[in-house]
Order: structure tokens, then sequence, then C-alpha cells
């Protein structure tokens, strides 16, 4: 609080008087958005890229809903600028597809239908300019154990009706209500859904099966350790996972243009390569046709939508694929100075691409940080760029479809590795700590939970957490009492919700245990006072004059005057005397100089406004 805002004053015992001005509040610099872009990057540089090449482009205002287009300045179209960034994404998004398929349980093919549609499709409207969408490593995890819960036949219907509440949500302009989420939840959300694809991909790196749950994934690797040492493919393998993921740490400080190469894609192609040599017999990806991977839902499929678990399999899809959706749309709108992201717009057309997705039987669709900050630092201007990239998925998987099966699986399961553990980020964890433990815990909840259960479970545990949290912190209560001859006296500050209810008792108590004949109760500080608080502080005050004490009671608010009420002119008040304070009155100060130690909350200055000091 600076000393602008502080100001002395004096008053008359038994006297009230409003708290002086509070000074501004802070704000939070840090948002869910943040958390999106800094934690589920997956490669492909999450630095911020320098946007050049449309000249005279204005700045976002921020992300927006329904923010306009920037001006271009008469910035022209460079189609082969676009056409070149389409192919850098395909090159990322290729590996990823194939790679989130295999670590779901489903077959490759249906990874790239997905990476299809989120070009062709949500990659068309126009929602976020340059954000990609497709398959994410984050709702691996989440495929893997609805499609062994309700099979795979069931997940085109999960993720159809999936996309329908999507559309839905958009329609009624409910995109932003996903911003409403704590950052803790969201980091521990993301590190909930990174640190389990890690443990169960270590398996397939290894050319060995995952267990199944988090617990047991984490319980096997000692073993799996000990297998590996004694079988030399395994070995082969898991070195090919090892070099993967090394590759992918590294290749960023490459020299020259070769860093522009995806580092997934440069570890498939070593991959392959010692895939190819006598004495090697690593599993490899096995690839069927494209066509017939279809799976449309019939109506066997349909009739499952009377399991409530199926139920809520859907509302579970819906609720984190879109905030995935929309975090990323705002960390992708602060690492370039186009168009911003049109949030309701975003939805709906996620919401689209997954309702074909769901009618194919394909992945669910999110958008991907990794993919977007590639189409960015690749140059792209437009949506060219990033619906170009599913046609070439496309016709590389109907054109080329037995180079896929030359692809180690240990090398894919090596670029998800990577990607958990940019997703799980536990240099989040200690940074949090230091900035504030008590979001400290709802992050940590949030992360344990998911792992120990499921992903709805964790998510909805971590923002009960953060309400409490919240809540507790909005109704903080400063209270003072003290004793001065004749009278208790009882100073609150600050919200006094129920929460505090426990605390206002025992002051009010110990004020009457005093044995003094006077009571003051002092609530003109008090910025909020719910019904519980207001309840008990007037019962209190009843229950004490029954007794024939006198209590005093200031509440806050502005006064209101008692008595009948008059009509006709207003008599004009003459003047009071100028006098000197007499020799009982009290003396009630705001100290204006600097507070020892820095920061201290607004309720604790109000209630050490008020402490007395002995006249002279």
């Amino acid at each position: 609080m600076s000393g602008a805002h502080a100001r002395g004053r004096t008053r008359g015992k038994g006297g009230g008087a409003k708290a002086g001005g509070a000074g501004p509040a802070k704000t939070a610099n840090t948002s869910a958005a943040t958390a999106a872009g800094a934690a589920s990057g997956t490669g492909a540089g999450a630095g911020p890229a320098k946007t050049g090449g449309a000249r005279g482009a204005a700045p976002g205002t921020g992300a927006g809903a329904g923010a306009g287009p920037a001006k271009t300045g008469g910035a022209r179209l460079d189609l082969a600028n676009e056409i070149t960034a389409s192919l850098v994404v395909f090159l990322v998004a290729l590996p990823l597809c194939i790679g989130v398929a295999v670590a779901s349980g489903v077959p490759a093919e249906l990874g790239i239908i997905s990476g299809v549609i989120g070009g062709l499709v949500v990659g068309a409207v126009r929602g976020s300019t340059l954000q990609v969408s497709g398959p994410a490593a984050g709702l691996a995890a989440l495929v893997a154990e609805t499609v062994l819960e309700h099979g795979l036949a069931m997940l085109g219907v999960i993720v159809l009706f999936s996309g329908i509440l999507q559309i839905v949500l958009g329609v009624v302009r409910l995109g932003r209500m996903f911003q409403a989420i704590s950052l803790a939840v969201v980091q521990g959300m993301l590190a909930g859904i990174g640190l389990p694809l890690m443990f169960s991909q270590a398996y397939p790196m290894s050319d060995a099966k995952a267990p199944g749950t988090p617990i047991e994934n984490m319980a096997g690797i000692p073993g799996l350790f000990a297998d590996v040492l004694t079988d030399p493919q395994a070995m082969i393998a898991t070195l090919l996972g090892i070099a993967t993921i090394v590759l992918s740490f590294l290749w960023k400080k490459a020299p020259g243009p070769a860093k522009r190469i995806p580092a997934a894609l440069v570890a498939v192609g070593i991959g392959i390569v010692v895939a190819a040599l006598p004495g090697v017999d690593v599993k490899t990806l096995q690839v069927g046709n494209l066509l017939a991977s279809v799976r449309v839902p019939g109506a066997g499929e349909f009739a499952g939508l009377a399991d409530a678990a199926v139920i809520t399999s859907i509302l579970t899809f819906t609720v984190i694929a879109s905030a995935e959706s929309l975090f990323t749309a705002a960390a992708v709108d602060r690492i370039h100075s186009g168009p911003r992201t049109r949030y309701n717009t975003e939805l709906i057309a996620q919401g689209a691409g997954n309702t074909i997705a769901g009618i194919l039987g394909a992945l669910p669709i999110t958008a991907v940080v990794a993919r977007s900050s590639a189409n960015v630092q690749a140059g792209a201007k437009t949506r060219i760029s990033r619906t170009l990239h599913g046609l070439w998925l496309l016709a590389f998987a109907l054109l080329l479809p037995q180079v896929l099966a030359l692809i180690p699986i240990s090398v894919l399961a090596g670029v998800l590795v990577h990607s958990g553990w940019k997703l799980f980020a536990p240099e989040e964890f200690p940074k949090m700590w230091r900035q504030d433990r008590g979001e400290f815990v709802v992050m940590t909840t949030t992360t344990l939970v998911i792992v120990a259960t499921a992903l709805l479970e964790g998510v909805l545990i971590g923002l009960a957490a953060g309400i409490v949290l919240a809540a507790l912190r909005m109704s903080r209560t400063v209270i003072r009492q003290h004793v001065e001859e004749d009278t208790a006296k009882v100073v609150m500050a600050g919200n006094a919700t129920f929460l505090r209810l426990p605390q206002v008792i025992e002051a009010l108590e110990s004020a009457a245990a005093s044995g003094r004949p006077r009571i003051r109760l002092d609530l003109t500080g008090v910025t909020h006072l719910d019904h519980a608080c207001r309840s008990q502080v007037e019962e209190f005050t009843a229950q004490q004059r029954g007794l024939g004490l006198r209590v005093e009671l200031l509440m806050p608010g502005p006064a209101k005057a008692e008595g009948p009420v008059t009509t006709g002119p207003v008599p004009r008040p003459e003047p009071m005397p100028a006098s000197a304070p007499g020799p009982d009155a009290e003396w009630f100060y705001l100290d204006a100089g600097p507070l020892p130690g820095g920061h201290m909350d607004p309720a604790d200055i109000h209630a050490e406004s008020y402490r007395p000091v002995t006249s002279r």
C-alpha cells in the first residue's frame, strides 16, 4: 500500500468512521493458456517464433472471442510459403498420428484418419487461423482405457456424441467457459496425463506389452528392465527408443538448416535403417488398408448409450478435448501476431471434426501444440497450410502405406515418451511451490488422483480443491481484540463468511467473557458480511443487551437514519463550533509509511489502523 492511499483521521469515542481507500489489488498474470503452451508441447520448438512476412499486420489485442482478423496492410498471399509450411506440419504430424494410435491401442490407420479430418475439416473452419488439430498424446491414455472397457466399436459412438456436445457448447457461446479453470488444475491435469503416458510407453519401447493400469505399469518397470538385459532384440529396440528420446531433446540445437527437420522424422528414418540391418528383429508397425479400417457405428453400438459408463466417457471426452483445444489456442495466439482465435467458432470446428471422426470410428481430435508451433515457425499466415497438411496425410496413407510398415514401434514409443515428459513438465512443480504453496497442493492433488484413479475423477477433485482454496482465501477475516478500562473491543476486517464463523464466534465469546460492562463491535472494515456471520453478530448483540450489557455495534455499509421521516423543506443545520478533542478522546491513525517486510493484506491494514493511541 502506497502513501498516496493512506490518510490519517481522528474520531471521538464511540463515533463511526469509514475505512480509508484501499490500494489497488494485484491481479494474477498467469493464465491457464500459458500452462497448455508450456506443458503440452511435444517437440518442434516451444519458443516464440518470428512471424515476419505479412507487412503491416496489426498485433492482436488478446484472445477475445469474436475478434476479427488482423489487417494485413495489403500483404500478398504467398502460396508457395503456405505449401512449404504445410509440408513441415505434415512431417511433424505423421509420426505423431501413428504413435498416438499405437499408444491408444487402436490400428495406426485410425490415427491417420483423425489427422486427415483435423486438417481438411477443422483446418478449413475460421476459428483459429494457425492452430493445427489431430489426434493428441494427451488423450491416448483415456482412449486406451475406453477401448479396454467398452471395445473399439463403441469408441466411434463416444467420439461422435462428444463432437455434438462440443458443437452445442460453441453455439450457446460457452467457449470461454473453459478459461475459468485454475492454472494449478490445468498443470496438474497435464502432468497427470503425461506421467502415466511415459510409463505405459516404456513397454512398447522395449517390444513388450504394458501390464495395464498406471500403477501396475510403474510397479512393473524393474521387471521390464531385467527382461531387456537378457534379450538382445529387446535391447536393440530399447536403444532405438532411448536414441529417439535423446534426439527429441537435442535436435533443436543442431547446426544450420538441419534443425528445421522434425526430430521425430529423423528418429523414424534412423529406426527404419536400423530395423533393416541383418540380424535385427524388432517389431515394426502393422498397417492395413486405410478405407477398410473405417468403422461406422451401427444400431448395436448406439444401444450402448443406455449404459451410464458410456455417458460418463462422453462427458469426459467432451470436457478434456474442449479444454485442451482452447488452452492450446490461447497458447498459440501468444506466439504469433496474426488473427486471434474465435473461441466459440473454434469449439464448433473441433466438434465438427469429432463428429465426423466418430462416424468413421476414428480417434478423438484436439488442437496440438507441436504441430501448431511448427506451423507458425514455418511462416504460415493463413488456414491454407493446416488444411493442406491433412491432404498430404491422406495422399501418403493411400499411395505409400508400405513405407509405414517399416517404422519400428519402439521409435514411435520413444516419441511419445518425450511427449509425456513435456506434458508432465516436472520443472513446473518447484516453480509452483515457490509462487503459491496452496496452488501447489491443488496441482499435486490433481496429478496424484488422476494417476491413482482416472482422468475425470482427478480433474473434478482438482476443481473442487481449487474452489475450496479460493473460497478460503476470499473469506479471509482479520479480527483484533483488546480490553481498555471498562470496554472489550472487537475489530473485524476482510470478508466474513460462514467459513470463518468459528473464528467470529470465538472472538465474540471472548469479549463476553472479559467481564466488562461495555462491548464494542466494529465491523466497518468488513467488505462482505454473509447471512451466517451477520445473524451470529446480531444474535450476540441482542443476547448481551438482554443481560444488561452496553453493546455498541458498528456495521459495514452507509449509516441508515432512524426516526420519523419529515416532509417539506429541510432545515439548514447550524455550523458546529470548532473545538479541540477532549481528554477522553480516542485517536486512531493509519500509518502511511512503508510497511516492514513489504506487502500486507488490506484486511490487516484496516485492522491495524484501529490501534488505539494513548492521548497525552
